[in-house]
């Protein structure tokens, strides 16, 4: 580490993260510490069913403005770096790097396919089925969240509108790489991730020819990426003239290649120093331990020294968070957007919402509170759903069954809808979301991982009963940050280590990530939660055994 990072404070890192739904970015500094935040919100349009697209433009305009609201009053000279995170979404370009329209309502503008639109499900089945190596590197099966599919959706779909229009096909996180930059250079991240590249071997001909793809074999792939770097490395020469312009800061400034968001949550919270904290992963290596970056929906992170092959769970992918490790990624696609949706959709709500707005808090605080009271003994909160369980992948399931047709479903419903009745469908809704965690984190360690510790971060990691939740469904202590915007400051040292205050990110992230507290599970509660895994298990079954009788 350099000297003058020990020496002065007055060292800035900016991270910008954009979320499904807003771009935030931070002021922080070299010892991890947010002193300032910004977020606008980002549109979302809806066209069809299942699809769900963004701009560009708008994103990269809200980038700038919260850039330039956390660095005001700041000397440019002291802003060293700056670090991009972003969702795994599509961005289109033609030649001249200007917007192309996703869908045939043929709005140039609206060019971004986003990570959760599931048009392309049918190609991604189609990709699954060619049985291909490169599969094997996602789990086995090809999801329609991933790049691959929703390339073969527009090449089929939007042929002349859109395919042949194209000329750069992004990664959202290293779209924003180059616009800082103009460098075409994209993140490993993005590229092992989410469009099957493989170092060291690069890309794999045979793969895009099978699927139907082979146009993008030309000029060495220069439409989805020709050049690559390690997620922090110093992009280009830094900001452009124009770019900083935009952003109010000095042109030059460092940029680093980015990561997808999840990933830089990753970075935000797992290489945090838990001595003192008497964790089990105390003294043990960065592989014992689980990043969870909860929001709109969740990622499971985990990391090891050896390549391990996880039936559906996505990797692993070598240096895709941290460098030289290899990452599975197992997630839940939608978490955060399912208790919204149970929530909001039961026809208590507005009596709900009232009450909270009555007592100044928000919807969720008053329905833990409401759950307390219910309980009367909070220890056994947990058991108030005996009689109610929910399958929570109503968009899909991601991870460990890797089936995005899977629907949801609630058992042991009532002709009640009381306020009462809402706050138990919110409880078994978050003990799902926890068991479904269970699940991802057995069938990890049924492959090889050795999982103590779970580090949760984003949105949800907020909201007391969530945590508390997973805790106590998993059996394992969950670690919570010092920063509660833990991604931002994942982004944030990507930053520094592009500025090279730092020589490497486990370097940045030792000194930068720090632990809040530590939530222990109620282990009182474990015999309930084996019971209710089962439970949970067989709702599947069911659900299986229902749609092959239909299709008798």
């Amino acid at each position: 580490m350099m000297a003058s990072v020990q020496s002065s404070t007055e060292r800035y890192y900016v991270g910008v993260d954009v979320g499904t739904a807003s771009v935030r970015a931070a002021l922080v500094t070299c010892d991890g510490q947010v002193k300032d935040m910004a977020e606008e919100p980002i549109h979302i349009w809806e066209p069809h069913p299942d699809h769900y697209v963004q701009s560009s433009s708008d994103i990269w305009t809200k980038c700038c403005s919260t850039v330039r609201k956390v660095t005001q009053g700041i000397e440019n000279i002291k802003v060293k770096g700056i670090g991009f995170d972003a969702t795994c979404s599509l961005v289109v370009l033609d030649h001249r790097f200007k917007p192309v329209a996703v869908n045939c309502d043929g709005v140039c503008e609206r060019n971004v396919v986003m990570w959760m639109d599931h048009r392309a499900a049918e190609q991604a089945a189609r990709i699954t089925d060619t049985g291909h190596r490169v599969l094997r590197g996602v789990g086995g099966v090809m999801s329609p969240e991933m790049q691959p599919p929703k390339l073969l959706w527009l090449k089929e779909n939007l042929k002349e509108s859109c395919w042949k229009e194209a000329a750069h096909f992004f990664d959202l996180p290293d779209f924003l790489s180059w616009k800082a930059t103009g460098s075409l250079a994209r993140s490993l991240c993005t590229l092992v991730c989410k469009w099957t590249y493989s170092p060291p071997e690069g890309w794999d001909n045979t793969f895009w020819t099978s699927i139907g793809l082979e146009d993008l074999l030309e000029n060495n792939y220069s439409k989805i990426g020709a050049l690559t770097c390690n997620p922090g490395t110093a992009v280009g020469k830094g900001l452009t003239q124009e770019a900083a312009a935009e952003m109010g800061l000095l042109p030059g400034t460092a940029v680093a290649a980015s990561l997808i968001d999840a990933h830089a949550g990753g970075l935000g919270v797992i290489g945090a120093d838990v001595t003192g904290f008497h964790l089990p992963c105390e003294h043990q290596p960065l592989t014992s331990r689980l990043a969870m970056i909860c929001g709109t929906s969740s990622c499971h992170m985990a990391i090891s020294q050896d390549p391990i092959f996880v039936p559906g769970v996505w990797g692993p992918y070598r240096s895709a968070m941290v460098p030289a490790l290899w990452l599975n990624e197992g997630g839940q696609s939608a978490t955060g957007r399912l208790i919204d949706h149970m929530v909001r959709g039961h026809a208590a709500f507005p009596e709900l919402k009232e009450k909270a707005e009555r007592s100044e808090e928000s919807v969720y605080s008053y329905l833990n509170k409401h759950l307390e009271a219910m309980a009367k003994d909070p220890a056994n909160l947990d058991q108030l759903t005996t009689s109610l369980h929910v399958w929570p992948d109503f968009h899909g399931n991601r991870s460990p069954l890797a089936d995005p047709t899977l629907k949801g479903m609630v058992v042991g419903l009532s002709l009640s809808q009381t306020l009462d009745d809402l706050a138990l469908l919110y409880l078994a809704t978050v003990q799902a979301i926890a068991l479904g965690t269970r699940h991802i984190l057995e069938a990890m360690k049924e492959a090889g991982h050795c999982i103590t510790t779970l580090f949760l971060c984003g949105g949800l990691s907020k909201n007391a009963l969530f945590v508390q939740m997973h805790a106590n469904a998993t059996g394992l202590p969950v670690v919570l940050p010092a920063e509660k915007e833990a991604v931002l400051v994942g982004a944030a040292i990507l930053g520094a280590c592009a500025s090279f205050d730092y020589r490497s990110i486990p370097e940045a992230m030792e000194k930068m990530a720090k632990v809040g507290r530590v939530v222990k599970p109620n282990l009182e509660q474990d015999n309930f939660y084996r019971r209710k895994f089962r439970v949970f298990l067989r709702l599947f079954a069911h659900q299986r055994e229902c749609v092959l009788l239909m299709q008798e």
